[in-house]
């Protein structure tokens, strides 16, 4: 052989060599996933409660990111703010599918965005997984493939709240529940429409006397004319969805009108960020109730998994650091970083080790084979979904809210009983601003 065609063999094998190493690096390169990730950090749905999800997230997401992903793949999240603005979250949500590539889209806090973001998602075939919104509509009678939210829905939250009351209707109040006069008020996006309906049908099973049901704009300069409306009413307890600063707003003009109840149940948003509520209102939140899955902080330890209570303490050391000061840590936080761990660990997880990889179809078949049992995440709650068919297609069917109490600067669970921490204090006590007493 001669040398020339020496040369030229040994060059063709260091090219073939060479090759066969781009080929493998590219290959180690191709196991990740993007994570297109959606939250409200601008407007006013971010002091709401949309900054506090992102931040739980991120945490979750960092916390894989540095353990070094999940089964061999690496983690790379896009955030994106929709900036409290429906329009805004579609375009933001199709630009990571469409321009930056991501394989999933993840979070999203108003249901407002949520329904119209679910539908252009599916369009696409992309996969998406919801830490937070809770609209029924984002899901109900409309069989969508690769939407999946680990949340209870606005139902739950509405039908939570009166089953509470009804409960405590003899006890608390001295009446029977025919005769306990209510109010619904609500923020008039899917949001607060879902929840009211939930409201609604609680307090038809219920039996109760609904004196006014009424939806307002979130963004309303004035809300007076709701106040006298009540006023002449003259409800017992006052259940209310809104957000922020519509809730402050609210408050601040019921107590300058003279609006006198009994009692005001809040449905997550708003009423789960008891900084910014104290911060607008002092001293006449105490004694308010809020309906929200329960604090990752207030679970009973006992009743969780094990490996869960580490990853608790973590996010609550991460949440002090990002916010010193807090009084009350959100429930908003543990929420999202609970759910965003049931993805990587239950679907992502699945879809690689069972389902060959982290497509769209991979990712819907995990989820529909996830079988946590209560007491399996940070929430307390368990996860199951249902599958196609179902009126509620990729709802967590073991997923539930809780009714907490703020009192003294401190929230209790009060129920259902089988959570509760202490007794509920019904009505308001004498003194308190919206007490008759």
């Amino acid at each position: 052989m001669s040398m020339g065609m020496v040369t030229r063999l040994m060059g063709g094998m260091v090219a073939a060599v060479a090759a066969f190493g781009l080929a493998v690096s590219a290959q180690a390169q191709e196991k990740k996933i993007k994570i297109g990730v959606v939250y409200d950090l601008t407007g006013p749905l971010a002091g709401g409660g949309s900054d506090l999800h992102y931040l739980g997230a991120k945490i979750m997401i960092d916390n894989f990111i540095k353990q070094g992903g999940v089964e061999g793949y690496k983690i790379e999240a896009v955030y994106a703010d929709a900036q409290s603005k429906p329009d805004v979250a579609i375009n933001e949500a199709v630009r990571l599918i469409e321009q930056e590539k991501v394989d999933m889209v993840l979070g999203f806090y108003s249901s407002a965005q949520c329904v119209p973001v679910a539908a252009r998602v599916e369009q696409l075939k992309k996969f998406m997984w919801i830490t937070t919104c809770i609209s029924s509509a984002v899901l109900e009678n409309r069989n969508l493939k690769y939407v999946f939210r680990a949340q209870p829905s606005g139902s739950q939250f509405g039908e939570m709240s009166m089953d509470f009351i009804e409960k405590n209707a003899k006890e608390k109040f001295g009446k029977d529940p025919k005769d306990l006069r209510v109010a619904i008020i609500h923020e008039d996006g899917a949001y607060g429409v879902h929840v009211s309906k939930g409201n609604e049908a609680g307090a038809k099973k219920a039996g109760f006397n609904v004196v006014l049901k009424e939806g307002y704009a979130a963004t309303a300069p004035d809300l007076s004319a709701l106040v006298t409306k009540l006023k002449r009413a003259r409800p017992d307890v006052v259940f209310h969805t809104g957000y922020n600063p519509d809730i402050t707003l609210f408050h601040r003009q019921a107590r300058e009108g003279g609006l006198k109840f009994s009692a005001l149940i809040g449905h997550g948003a708003g009423y789960g960020v008891y900084t910014k509520l104290k911060e607008g209102l002092g001293k006449d939140v105490n004694y308010f109730y809020n309906v929200d899955p329960i604090s990752i902080w207030e679970t009973n330890q006992k009743s969780l998994d094990p490996k869960l209570l580490p990853l608790i303490k973590m996010v609550g050391e991460e949440y002090d650091k990002a916010k010193p000061g807090t009084t009350i840590r959100s429930a908003h936080v543990g929420m999202a970083a609970s759910n965003t761990y049931l993805f990587f660990t239950e679907v992502m997880a699945r879809a690689i080790k069972k389902h060959g990889g982290i497509d769209p179809d991979a990712l819907r078949k995990a989820a529909l084979e996830v079988d946590v049992p209560e007491g399996g995440t940070m929430l307390g709650f368990g996860a199951k979904f249902a599958g196609e068919g179902s009126p509620i297609a990729g709802q967590n069917l073991r997923a539930a809210p809780v009714v907490v109490q703020y009192v003294d600067d401190k929230a209790y669970v009060v129920w259902p009983k089988s959570q509760a921490q202490r007794d509920a204090v019904l009505p308001f006590p004498a003194g308190t601003v919206y007490s008759a007493k």
